[in-house]
Formats: C-alpha cells, structure tokens, sequence
C-alpha cells in the first residue's frame, strides 16, 4: 500500500519527528517570516517557509499544471522503490536539505527509494513555474497542513487542486497515505487523478472513490 515517506524511517526517528511536529504546531497562525525566524533545525519547516505563500496566484492555469503531470504518466519507479527524475529532483532540491533533519537525519539520499506521490506533485509544480502555490515536499502530512495553514482547503474536487488521500477515510490530515492532482469530479462519488507512487509504482490517471479523501488543497491559478 502506497504510503508517504513517514512511513518509511525507523521508529526511533518517527518518534522524535512527531514530537517535532507536535512542536510545529505552535507556529499555526504566524507569518512565514516569523515562523523562519524561530525554526532550528529540531523544528518542523513547514513548507511555507521555503516559498511563497499557497494563496499567492501565479501565471499558470491549472490546465498547464494537468499537461505536465498527464506527460509523465507511465513513469516507473525502479525494483528499489526509488530511481525515478522526481527522486533525483527532490534529492538536489534546497528543500531536501531543509526536510532531512525532519525526515530522519543523514544525506539526501534517505529519499533515494523513499514513497515519491509528494515528490511527483511537487516536481510537477516546479516544471510548470507554479511552486510558490503548489509547494514542495516530501512528506504529505507537511504538505497538506501548509495548505490548511493558508486557508486554501476544502472538500470540493477541482481541476489542478493537490487531493489528499487517506485509504482508512479519515478526514484528519495527521492520517494522510498519499497526495495525487484531480483531473476532474465524475459527479458519481469519484474522481480522475493523476498520481505517482501508486499500488503500480507508476505515474497513473486513476479513478478514486471520494470517500478515500482527506481534502484538498487549493492552488491558486490563473484562469484558464
């Protein structure tokens, strides 16, 4: 089962990770200048301190952000779990070194085989000029609660919205498995996604039952 990269570091470190993020949660609210002010590296960087805000529009349609991901499909992780353009990416991005003391310490080559669906969404923004609202990480649960943290998430499907997955149902974010691009609502309790990492271990167009989403989150793009 598709899991985020959480998942995949030891017990010893998840533990210190989730009190960090326990930690985190007291920057909830502040500006992102304030919150980097205050990080040390035993804090959480919420990814809103490495970019502009979610909520800050940018030059790109969300049709433009669906070209790029749909160019990808077929993309296959390697017999490791890893190998793909989006771990090599992630890897030499200023983001990977910002999230190893987080993610468990060590190189940036702890997401050489690491879970890659956040790493995929997260590529996809950046080859499509549009980071600075739709994000970039590595690890889901971040991921979402940035969006959460700039009051772009909701529960409605919407073409080029970052939809969060979780296979139990849950709608608490801290249970989030997984993060894809909708493609469009079918209007049947599902939706079209573009996703990498999945059951495959590819980059796929998938239909999935809204009732496996935790929430979305809400680029701001430009109309189309």
């Amino acid at each position: 089962m598709v899991k985020h990269i959480f998942d995949r570091i030891p017990s010893t470190s998840r533990l210190a990770l989730g009190a960090t993020l326990a930690l985190g949660a007291a920057f909830a609210g502040t500006s992102a200048a304030a919150t980097a002010a205050a990080a040390s590296p035993s804090q959480p960087h919420p990814v809103a301190q490495q970019h502009s805000s979610a909520g800050q529009a940018t030059a790109v349609s969300a049709s433009t952000v669906l070209q790029v991901a749909e160019s990808q499909i077929g993309v296959t992780e390697d017999a490791a779990g890893g190998g793909t353009k989006f771990h090599q990416w992630y890897m030499s991005s200023p983001r990977a070194a910002e999230t190893l003391a987080r993610d468990g310490g060590g190189t940036p080559s702890l997401y050489a085989n690491a879970p890659w669906c956040a790493m995929f969404v997260s590529w996809v923004g950046e080859q499509a000029g549009a980071r600075s609202t739709i994000g970039w990480d590595a690890y889901t649960v971040t991921h979402a609660q940035w969006f959460k943290d700039n009051n772009r998430w909701g529960s409605e499907a919407k073409p080029g919205s970052v939809v969060f997955f979780d296979w139990g149902g849950s709608k608490n974010i801290s249970a989030v498995d997984h993060v894809g691009l909708v493609k469009k609502d079918n209007g049947d309790g599902t939706i079209t996604t573009i996703e990498g990492n999945t059951g495959n271990g590819k980059v796929e167009e998938r239909i999935r039952p809204v009732s496996q989403v935790t929430g979305y989150g809400y680029p701001e793009y430009k109309a189309a």
